[in-house]
């Protein structure tokens, strides 16, 4: 690892450092991309992740990458990315996108017992707000075959890119279309399962789910 990882080197004017900008990214997010060693080779795994005060919760079978990696003391990265609009500049060079990002460093933690079973129901109740009151309650083999990873939010870094594109002032005036394109999460209509029974009404925390309407 660097003598500092969190470092911000690229584009460092965009870094963050405010806890609650960083706790209202990872809050909004729910996927997350984990980066861990294997055999000497790195590998990056997409998985579920919520926070949980000033540490974030991973989940998977416990003979998963991440959990093996883990266990070995594999150092490891998580990084959150939310993209908030395409940046359409005059320019290849200058076209981007605006984003909210958080990266973090460290070494999880395996959770065991009971800790292990409230992380599963904070990762449940991240994912789907109010679910948690009409599931039934995992089975001891169901624990059994779930591990819970803990990594502390301590070596992070943020970055936070916002704005209009910002155009070589010589290609201003030439007639090109400049702006922003807006990108918004989108979350329609709960659609049953087929073997739901009839007269079931979707729950109303469903309905508004993550803000939709």
């Amino acid at each position: 690892m660097p003598d500092d990882p969190a470092r911000i080197r690229r584009l460092p004017e965009k870094g963050v450092d405010d806890v609650a900008v960083i706790n209202s990214i990872l809050d909004e997010g729910f996927i997350c991309h984990v980066a861990y060693l294997s055999d000497d080779r790195p590998v990056v795994i997409p998985t579920l992740y919520v926070r949980d005060a000033d540490s974030v919760l991973l989940h998977g079978s416990p003979s998963s990458g991440i959990v093996r990696a883990t266990r070995r003391g594999s150092p490891l990265s998580v990084a959150v990315t939310l993209v908030d609009g395409v940046v359409a500049a005059r320019s290849g060079f200058e076209s981007s996108i605006n984003y909210r990002s958080v990266v973090i460093h460290g070494v999880g933690a395996l959770l065991s017992d009971e800790e292990r079973g409230r992380a599963l129901d904070l990762i449940v109740d991240g994912l789907i707000p109010g679910r948690l009151g009409d599931i039934r309650r995992p089975t001891p083999l169901e624990l059994r075959k779930t591990a819970a990873v803990q990594l502390p939010i301590e070596v992070v870094s943020a970055k936070v890119s916002a704005g209009p594109p910002e155009d070589d002032v010589a290609d201003i005036g030439t007639g090109v279309w400049a702006g922003v394109i807006p990108v918004s999460t989108h979350y329609g209509e709960p659609v049953p399962a087929p073997d739901l029974e009839p007269g079931l009404e979707v729950p109303d925390y469903l309905r508004r789910f993550r803000g939709s309407q």
